[in-house]
């Protein structure tokens, strides 16, 4: 059996990040616990989907990314390895079981509705979601020019509001308008953050495949981004590469489809999650048949968990009190090669090639690579 990859929050993490860059930036009170070079400017580029494995099996397809692999290291996403909880534990400097974004969709309690914490699809304030302060926040009142360079309909999504609230958000939809936006926000004051994101890799992956032509492609186009970025960048400036998450491709005959098998349903009020990290909500005393269905159908290609034995094993970090109800009564970690999809209630997430969100070596471990410019 695959054995997971445990997350390292509190030294290891992506979670980790931002407050070793306020550290670095001498913000009062924050601790650069990754050792990263003192520097008054920082540009942190995240490549979505750009996993440590992947950048390794493809190096010759990016040079200038794979020329800082050996000052690099690697650090764990959080869990599950998802966009939207990675993003959060990048912009506040917490687990999941603090900042409260737990999946891709998870329940909210107070009303039984699936949240998509991508779209934010449900009434749910995201400074409440997730109330705590960023680093951002921190950082900007200690007087470092802050910003956030993405796409422009980000301003007002609730994923921004709860991940990077505190940072001024630059909108850019085209490779030449991130770039002009990191060229000025990077020179502005006598120190300055800036977080830049780029999404087409992760894209390109769901939709074809990790290991595709397609995505080689794409990662050639990201490696020159990534250039293009260190270039727009004052010499004393430091540029952070990262990423949220991994990926691993799945064949369509090793996808389950929970929505055929009534048995994968019985007992459910609500699946959510996403097809490599499921969150299970179970009717009121059905949790031990449906772990002892999903143990049964899965064998060793998964680990299917309650959620005390999850929170236990520290999956999410210290869980607070009012997170707790959000994680799934069962979660499902697929390990090995298989994706449980639900082609009636998800059908986009059924016909997706590459996909992320467990605890494997390939989906977990993500870069972080240092360019110090000069």
């Amino acid at each position: 059996m695959i054995v997971p990859v445990e997350p390292q929050y509190g030294g290891g993490s992506l979670a980790d990040v931002l407050p070793s860059v306020a550290g670095a930036l001498s913000v009062p009170g924050e601790q650069n616990a990754l050792g990263l070079p003192p520097s008054p400017r920082y540009a942190v580029l995240l490549l979505d989907g750009l996993g440590w494995n992947l950048l390794q099996r493809h190096a010759d397809a990016a040079p200038y990314l794979a020329s800082l692999l050996p000052t690099g290291r690697s650090l764990t996403a959080g869990v599950p390895s998802t966009t939207a909880v990675s993003l959060t534990s990048l912009g506040t400097g917490l687990p999941p079981g603090a900042h409260g974004i737990v999946g891709y969709t998870s329940i909210v309690p107070e009303t039984g509705a699936l949240l998509n914490a991508l779209s934010w699809d449900a009434p749910v304030d995201p400074r409440r979601w997730q109330p705590h302060g960023t680093v951002f926040d921190r950082v900007a009142a200690a007087g470092v020019a802050t910003r956030n360079v993405s796409k422009a309909r980000f301003d007002s999504s609730g994923l921004t509001a709860a991940a990077f609230r505190g940072s001024a958000h630059r909108g850019a939809d085209t490779i030449e308008d991130r770039l002009d936006a990191t060229r000025f926000a990077s020179r502005e004051g006598s120190s300055s953050l800036v977080y830049v994101y780029d999404s087409q890799l992760d894209y390109t992956g769901h939709q074809q495949g990790s290991e595709s032509w397609q995505w080689q492609k794409e990662l050639a186009a990201a490696d020159m981004f990534a250039q293009q970025v260190r270039s727009a960048l004052p010499r004393d400036a430091v540029l952070l590469v990262v990423a949220d998450h991994g990926m691993v491709d799945v064949a369509p005959e090793h996808r389950l489809d929970l929505d055929a098998e009534p048995a994968l349903t019985d007992g459910l009020r609500l699946i959510g999650g996403e097809s490599r990290f499921r969150h299970l909500y179970c009717l009121a005393g059905a949790e031990a048949d449906v772990i002892a269905t999903y143990r049964e159908r899965l064998g060793d290609k998964a680990l299917v968990l309650s959620r005390e034995d999850a929170v236990a094993r520290g999956w999410f970090g210290a869980v607070e009190d009012r997170v707790a109800p959000r994680l799934g009564d069962v979660v499902v970690a697929a390990l090995g090669p298989v994706a449980l999809v639900a082609s009636r209630r998800y059908p986009p997430e059924a016909g997706l090639i590459g996909l992320h969100g467990s605890l494997t070596v390939d989906e977990m471990l993500i870069p972080l690579l240092v360019d110090a410019g000069r």
